[in-house]
């Protein structure tokens, strides 16, 4: 188990990377219109800043920022990488929430944006956010390299679409439907898709920033597969076992909607230990590197376990 010093500098870390990106957002999310663009609706404007700034512990952003840290990068570039991520995974966060797909009506302790707004804009502001992560990650400023700038927008299409994030969230949508019991292996692979695509991502373009070796690589990619999947499997304890105070959200809709979960699969019990499991995976695959530079990744794989809420 990490220590107490280990513990205190990852906490200072995780929040230090979330100002710097909040304040990339706030720079991101200005009314002044880029060249290219007309103008900025300020209704729409406002409301993919209320989705997107003064919450979550930005953990997507931070495995960007830290993993590209694990080979000397640091800066405006992974910044603006964990900030395009970041926006991915607001938009849909906005989606999910809509009467249409999880019909929520709170998220991080306020209403969602279709209450707080209305549907349409709601619907607007996601998707407003999902093109211009593109936009953002494509930009010479995340990094002077076209051919890195080209792999970051191609990894994060491939994470968040069709066979990523996107594609899991249908998956998850039909097994609401579904009437035999779901098996441990379906909500596997499916939860490595909605949730577990995006993680991998962040640890992916972190590693794409440092021009990371193949080897590293493959170490990384264990390390991110072994992330996202203990990371999910949390989440559906807390759906059972936390309330929404705590959460800032629903709490219990996983069993009242018949969700794919690993607590529904395997029950309660069985899926902490595979929680516990995996997180200690992923501290496994950072053998690979020195612990002094991969501590920081180690902790943000033993906070997705630990984390409660």
């Amino acid at each position: 188990m990490p220590t107490e010093a280990t513990s205190e500098s990852f906490d200072s870390r995780l929040k230090s990377v979330a100002d710097a990106i909040e304040t990339t957002l706030e720079g991101l999310l200005a009314p002044a219109a880029l060249p290219g663009e007309v103008v900025r609706p300020a209704r729409l404007l406002d409301a993919m800043r209320y989705s997107t700034l003064g919450g979550g512990k930005r953990l997507r952003p931070f495995l960007v920022v830290e993993t590209a840290r694990l080979f000397g990068v640091e800066g405006e570039g992974p910044l603006r990488a964990g900030a395009a991520l970041e926006m991915i995974h607001c938009y849909s966060l906005v989606h999910d929430d809509l009467p249409a797909m999880d019909d929520d009506d709170l998220r991080r302790g306020r209403p969602t944006a279709h209450k707080a707004y209305d549907e349409a804009t709601a619907i607007l502001s996601g998707d407003a956010l999902l093109t211009y992560a593109f936009d953002v990650m494509a930009g010479e400023a995340t990094h002077a390299d076209a051919g890195v700038r080209a792999a970051l927008v191609l990894g994060l299409a491939r994470a968040s679409g069709l066979g990523g994030m996107v594609g899991g969230q249908a998956l998850d949508l039909e097994a609401e439907r579904a009437t035999a019991p779901h098996e441990a292996d379906f909500v596997m692979r499916m939860q490595a898709m909605k949730t577990g695509a995006l993680l991998l991502f962040g640890v992916e373009a972190g590693a794409i920033l440092g021009q990371a070796s193949p080897a590293e690589r493959a170490a990384l990619k264990r390390y991110g597969v072994a992330l996202g999947a203990a990371f999910q499997v949390a989440d559906d304890i807390l759906d059972t076992e936390s309330d929404a105070a705590t959460l800032g959200k629903a709490a219990g809709k996983d069993a009242d909607r018949n969700k794919a979960t690993l607590v529904a699969a395997l029950g309660l019990d069985a899926a902490k230990g595979r929680r516990d499991a995996l997180a200690e995976d992923a501290v496994a695959a950072l053998d690979a590197f020195p612990a002094a530079r991969s501590a920081l990744l180690a902790e943000a794989a033993r906070f997705t376990a630990q984390r409660r809420s």
